[in-house]
């Protein structure tokens, strides 16, 4: 087999442990490393492969890894990809969940396995291959504090090593929410209520009959999560079976039914990202994409009073606004989370207030075209 040139986008914590462990897979190389950072600023990677060119990055390879976690400028380097009809696989669901249904018909993008939602996609594949019917996408979380201080999220991104956006992302429910808006919106499936339920409880069975509960009085599989300190890290679903198994499963410890949990708990971000690029490669088959007319989205929610004029930096671990899970039909003019970069207040917001198009003038880039493309299919299948 000929070598396969890997195009990694970001030099960030993830895209540099991804390169690591290319070393394991032999005739599979990092050709060229995509960055806006100055060149000479880098290091620590391959020499001769660092490029801020994305035409230099799209002319050299076979498949692209996207791992920014910039919907804005994953936007321009995916398209660059797709008419380039090449592959792409992202570690990036606030691009999904942003632009990347403008993307998803085009059969070229996937979120690779690895971090929560790639988990439930794979962890569904092998869950319906065996009969069972998914009522619940659960995420495990282990704290949730809507409203956390700068002190406290700068304690803990220097004792885990993360930046006080990411670990900020991490703690007020941004980054869980987006995870399990773009699983939905991928399988079909809705909300119990609007923000998620983020039920705190104390075990993962509680969880899981919690959940499916809310899944029965839905009449559709929901999305969620639950919090409790002593839970693992990873994913799960609750299922429902063919009742003539019933005897069989509470003889291999899953209980008496009619639920089942299916538990993933070891998930491995960077050293699963390279399934994601055998899968592309040999099947061209998608793991998850935001699906082409999303029934969900991140809205904005005002963490604090916001004045005109004020300026909106990164949103994701922002101490300005947080991620909220709305159906797109309830609140057809809010502002998706991932398009508030650099966004301005135009009128006054109060906190708890969901950030709308009408309040807030929004900068005119390749990531708001893309969406305004999802959007625009996603509000007529809606209707």
């Amino acid at each position: 087999m000929s070598e396969v040139r890997i195009g990694v986008v970001g030099t960030g914590y993830i895209a540099r442990h991804f390169i690591m462990s290319l070393d394991v897979h032999d005739g599979y190389s990092p050709v060229r490393i995509l960055t806006r950072r100055g060149l000479s600023d880098i290091s620590g990677f391959p020499e001769g492969v660092i490029t801020n060119s994305i035409d230099d990055l799209v002319s050299n390879i076979d498949i692209a890894v996207e791992a920014t976690g910039d919907p804005i400028w994953a936007t321009e380097v995916v398209a660059a990809c797709v008419d380039a009809n090449l592959p792409v696989v992202t570690m990036n669901t606030e691009f999904h969940i942003t632009c990347g249904s403008a993307f998803a018909d085009s059969g070229l993008v996937t979120e690779a396995e690895g971090d929560q939602p790639g988990s439930l996609a794979a962890l569904h594949e092998d869950a319906v291959a065996m009969g069972f019917e998914p009522l619940v996408y659960g995420n495990l979380k282990g704290f949730f504090n809507p409203d956390p201080t700068h002190e406290e999220m700068k304690y803990w991104g220097e004792k885990q090593g993360f930046s006080i956006e990411k670990v900020t992302s991490f703690t007020d429910g941004t980054k869980v929410q987006a995870e399990q808006i773009l699983v939905a919106n991928h399988f079909g499936a809705t909300i119990a209520e609007e923000g998620m339920l983020g039920a705190s409880v104390e075990s993962i069975n509680e969880g899981a009959q919690l959940l499916a509960e809310a899944a029965e009085r839905a009449q559709q599989p929901i999305s969620d999560f639950v919090v409790s300190q002593g839970f693992p890290h990873g994913v799960f679903i609750v299922a429902t079976q063919d009742e003539r198994q019933a005897e069989a499963l509470a003889n291999v410890k899953m209980g008496p039914g009619p639920y089942y949990t299916l538990l993933k708990h070891d998930t491995f971000v960077h050293l699963e990202i390279f399934k994601a690029v055998k899968r592309m490669l040999e099947t061209g088959i998608p793991l998850l994409t935001n699906s082409s007319a999303p029934t969900l989205s991140l809205a904005a929610v005002a963490k604090r009073d916001l004045s005109p004029g004020h300026r909106l930096g990164h949103p994701f671990g922002s101490f300005d606004v947080r991620g909220h899970a709305v159906r797109i039909s309830d609140r057809p003019d809010h502002v998706p989370m991932g398009l508030l970069s650099s966004a301005v207040i135009q009128e006054p917001l109060e906190r708890s207030e969901i950030l709308t198009f009408e309040k807030v003038s929004v900068p005119d880039t390749p990531g708001l075209r893309a969406w305004r493309a999802g959007h625009i299919r996603s509000t007529s299948a809606i209707q």
